[in-house]
């Protein structure tokens, strides 16, 4: 079973994802701090969509346009971590989503990075309804990772924020809610 696109990733994920060795991703994030994989006990690194985006985009920039390290990182001062994240999208891809820094508390459920069809119009369902899991990839059809990240329709995200929109606002009140009742017990 595939993990969805919005699934954090080990070291050796990415690794495969982005054909380059393990040691020189680790090494890249010793010389881009924009590069922050979560890491859990024992030090393992698990990779967020966003990372492997950037991860994609310095690949980019360092083998395909022979850019220095000094360069990227130049590069990501002035120009910012989505600049340099759009290097590494293929030249004829959809737009993606903004990265984690570039959006509201509110948007982080909208990006739900399942490939949907391009024709999906959104569902007729009530708000609190589950999702209807993906079309089934054949056996035979392999989407990259990164291509998944990369590739999410905006009809399909749209069609999801309106159904999740409901549910964040019922959260947050629960969580008000919480709080609340903690105060009024302390």
């Amino acid at each position: 079973m595939a993990k969805s696109a919005h699934a954090f990733r080990t070291i050796g994920e990415v690794s495969d994802a982005l054909d380059t060795p393990a040691h020189v991703l680790r090494f890249w994030e010793s010389k881009f701090a924009q590069v922050r994989p979560v890491k859990r006990a024992g030090g393992r690194r698990y990779y967020r969509p966003e990372d492997l985006a950037l991860l994609c985009g310095i690949k980019a920039l360092l083998h395909d346009q022979g850019m220095t390290i000094k360069g990227v990182q130049k590069l990501l001062r002035e120009k910012g971590v989505r600049h340099v994240a759009d290097h590494g999208l293929p030249p004829a891809a959809p737009p993606r989503p903004r990265l984690v820094s570039d959006r509201a508390p509110a948007e982080d459920a909208v990006l739900v990075m399942e490939r949907a069809p391009e024709t999906a119009a959104p569902p007729a369902a009530a708000p609190a309804a589950p999702a209807a899991p993906a079309a089934p990839v054949s056996q035979d059809t392999e989407i990259s990772p990164i291509s998944a990240i990369l590739s999410a329709d905006r009809g399909a995200l749209a069609a999801r924020a309106a159904r999740i929109a409901p549910l964040m606002e019922r959260l947050a009140a629960l969580r008000d809610r919480m709080i609340a009742a903690r105060e009024n017990r302390g």
